[in-house]
């Protein structure tokens, strides 16, 4: 992530595949997770055809405000800009197998004001993260992607 400003990036963790529930949609899998120190869980709606996951895998997963590797906002450019001819400037997406938009819509208080959890929708796939109050700082309601590969 060298060049990203700290802005963009509000989460960087890995997680290892925990369990896979059982399949109610065709593409989808919820993935359960726990992250490698064991402080942060995390359940994730992926699309198993783009994403395949097996229990055992380890998982980067970052959150970010922004694709762009400067940390520049969207506002004025659309992602899809720089796949455009003659474009050749670099994107964080470029270094990610699976890459989702969506809001983190709620958060609620958990054990001692000490954990939180935070609820994100990506066009109907979900994500909850539950973890450290220090750890999950940085993330607020607002648009967010979601990038994810396997280590």
């Amino acid at each position: 992530m060298a060049g990203m400003t700290s802005d963009a990036q509000l989460f960087d963790e890995q997680f290892r595949v925990n369990s896979i529930s059982d399949p109610k949609y065709d593409r989808v899998d919820r993935i359960f997770c726990t992250s490698v120190d064991g402080r942060t869980a995390m359940a994730l709606d992926i699309n198993k055809e783009l994403f395949p996951c097996q229990i055992g895998d380890t998982i980067e997963v970052v959150l970010a405000t922004s694709l762009y590797l400067d940390g520049s906002k969207d506002d004025e450019r659309g992602w899809r800009d720089v796949t455009k001819a003659g474009s050749s400037d670099a994107m964080l997406s470029d270094m990610y197998e699976y890459v989702c938009h969506g809001k983190i819509y709620k958060f609620e208080d958990g054990h001692d004001g000490q954990i939180i959890k935070a609820y994100t929708s990506f066009g109907g796939l979900l994500m909850s993260l539950e973890g450290p109050y220090k750890k999950l700082t940085p993330l607020r309601v607002d648009y967010i992607y979601l990038l994810a590969k396997k280590v």
